[in-house]
């Protein structure tokens, strides 16, 4: 048996800019540290894009809301990604709610331990499409600068902080954890659990 102090489920809502609904999905609440506040979705989580249908995953994830910063990470427990972080507006708490805008910018650690920057092509595009503001593009570059460094230097919450989180889940021995209900909105786990 496994010790985890937890606070509770939590929704966590991504939209994209101008209020577009995005991914969405419950987590247990594990707690808070020095990082910011931890997350556990486990194994068979539901996750919703949008009105897409929903994607089940067979893996868990653990995610970290930062105390400071305009992304969130998600270590992922199956998939080809070790690490993904999404680029985001600050994540907003509300209760038991969690929020951000998604910046299309994703850093992520293949398992190998490469580290890539994805979907500038995105960015690019909803620069213009969907008419980011010069602030909003300057942040969330700087924000992808810094993360690629981060990762690839295993610099924490980037190295052990999040692989010991997702180890103390102890999915792989049968915690007994089970997926929350929906409560009529599906959810998102890191972009390998639902690309």
């Amino acid at each position: 048996m496994h010790a985890m102090a937890t606070d509770g489920w939590v929704s966590v809502v991504f939209t994209k800019w101008g209020d577009r609904p995005h991914w969405r999905f419950r987590c247990l609440r594990l707690g808070d540290d020095a990082f910011g506040t931890w997350l556990a979705g486990p194994p068979g989580t539901v996750t919703q894009r949008g009105d897409e249908p929903p994607v089940i995953p067979p893996h868990g994830f653990v995610g970290l809301v930062p105390r400071t910063g305009d992304w969130m990470a998600f270590f992922d427990g199956g998939g080809p990604h070790e690490i993904y972080v999404d680029v985001s507006t600050t994540p907003l708490w509300r209760g038991d709610l969690v929020t951000c805008v998604d910046l299309d910018l994703d850093v992520i650690r293949r398992r190998g331990g490469g580290v890539e920057l994805l979907d500038e092509d995105e960015f690019l595009d909803h620069q213009v499409r969907l008419g980011y503001p010069p602030a909003i593009i300057e942040g969330a570059r700087a924000t992808a600068d810094w993360l690629m460094e981060a990762v690839a230097r295993r610099r924490e919450p980037f190295d052990t902080a999040g692989a010991a989180r997702l180890a103390a889940q102890g999915w792989d021995q049968g915690s007994g954890l089970r997926p929350p209900p929906s409560q009529g909105g599906g959810l998102r786990g890191a972009r390998s659990v639902g690309q």
